[in-house]
């Protein structure tokens, strides 16, 4: 896929941040429709209003990810004011720091399975049949986190939603292949700490710089169009991921704590609430 001009996107999470900046990206490029999933309403009507332009439709569209039935009855919405996506980013996401016995079982576990992976599965099931049946390509970007690559202390339950988006995300783009259905590509963003305020208070750890997300999210866009399976970024998530697969875990447990300071990294966590976001 060389752009996705004259093609239908839908972004998750779009209201601000990263999201926002995809559907900037999709806009900028000449997409025939843009639509904005976000639970914040007034962020939501504010971004559709900044961000529109003359030759592309922008629908934003006020959905709470964590409710299926949100999902389906949204993605009905959109199947008939403009059609089925061909590329569908799912970028909504959110995270709560804490001990894990500190979490409550709603407003934390709950919440943090279902926007962060649970969303990811139902959006992709209400689009990519249409995508399947038609034949030409077609784009699936998930979030994940080099959280779900490593164990991080007061992380315990984001960490298990980006360890099952990476699992989740890669076996998809595999059963695709499989079926002959090699139009439709998948790819899984696995990035470090980004300065989007989701992870405010954050130390990232050594050799680990805190990335842009104008930088991130070019990376990604290129990676998205080009159906690249992986973007690990920076260079030190493979790094670390790759030191985590050799060394015994002793000796690891060492290198993590007092080389590269992953498990402090989110001991001064203080992050903006739960909004969505990467």
């Amino acid at each position: 896929m060389q752009s996705v001009e004259g093609k239908i996107v839908l972004v998750t999470g779009a209201a601000m941040g990263m999201g926002r900046l995809y559907a900037e990206r999709a806009i900028a490029e000449g997409a025939r429709s843009v639509v904005l999933w976000d639970l914040d309403g007034p962020a939501l009507a504010a971004t559709r209003d900044e961000i529109g332009r003359a030759g592309t439709q922008v629908h934003a569209h006020v959905v709470d990810v964590a409710s299926l039935s949100d999902i389906t009855t949204a993605a009905a919405r959109v199947r008939s004011e403009v059609g089925d996506p061909e590329v569908v980013i799912n970028n909504a996401g959110i995270v709560r720091s804490k001990l894990f016995w500190e979490h409550d079982h709603s407003r934390d576990i709950a919440a943090v399975m279902d926007i962060n992976v649970l969303a990811l599965m139902h959006i992709a099931r209400e689009f990519l049949p249409a995508m399947i049946a038609n034949p030409g390509p077609a784009r699936l970007l998930n979030v994940a986190s080099a959280s779900g690559m490593l164990s991080v202390p007061r992380m315990s339950v984001y960490a298990a939603s980006k360890w099952a988006v990476i699992g989740w995300s890669d076996s998809l783009r595999l059963e695709l292949l499989r079926a002959g259905h090699g139009h439709v590509r998948v790819t899984t963003l696995i990035p470090s700490y980004i300065t989007t305020g989701m992870f405010a208070g954050a130390r990232p750890p050594l050799l680990t710089p805190l990335m842009a997300p104008e930088d991130v999210v070019d990376r990604a866009w290129r990676a998205m169009k080009h159906g690249k399976p992986r973007l690990m970024m920076p260079w030190s998530v493979w790094l670390s991921g790759a030191l985590r697969g050799v060394l015994p875990l002793p000796l690891w447990d060492v290198l993590a704590d007092r080389v590269f300071r992953v498990y402090s990294s989110m001991d001064h966590f203080t992050g903006r609430g739960p909004k969505t976001g990467a």
